[in-house]
């Protein structure tokens, strides 16, 4: 396997990671607060925050598990797909709440999120095809041109 083929697995991994230690740290922190004190932080009721506080950290262990262990590899792109959509509620509650600006970061997580869903949702030899052709439209060439 040449390193044009390699390159798209390492990266998506490497956001992989990255979005489930985020995941792992964010949610633990909401399951390691007492309730009083997760009430204070937020407009939103503590018990809800527990609630995302479990479905982040078990979206994060979803992220890597499932392709680090070769079991139901399936469920990585619903973990991704389950985390884009809690993205995309932090993302309005904190454009609300405090403003356009403060909501960029929710927003490029979920959207991060979002890519690892769709990669991971294509079948192998699939995403390999779209990594080349969106090479070749980058390039400006074709490679069945060539």
């Amino acid at each position: 396997m040449s390193l044009t083929t390699k390159k798209p697995g390492v990266v998506l991994w490497f956001i992989q990671g990255l979005l489930a230690a985020l995941f792992l740290f964010a949610g633990g922190f909401k399951l390691a607060l007492p309730l009083v004190a997760l009430a204070k932080l937020s407009s939103l009721s503590a018990p809800f925050l527990k609630f995302i506080g479990v479905c982040e950290v078990t979206g994060a262990i979803g992220l890597i598990l499932p392709g680090l262990l070769h079991i139901r590899t399936e469920l990585t792109p619903l973990a991704a797909v389950g985390l884009a959509i809690i993205m995309t509620g932090a993302t309005i509650v904190t454009a609300a709440t405090q403003g356009a600006a403060p909501a960029v970061v929710p927003l490029v997580v979920g959207l991060l999120a979002a890519a690892v869903a769709y990669s991971r949702w294509l079948p192998a030899p699939q995403r390999q095809a779209a990594h080349r052709s969106s090479l070749s439209s980058g390039l400006g060439e074709d490679p069945a041109a060539g």
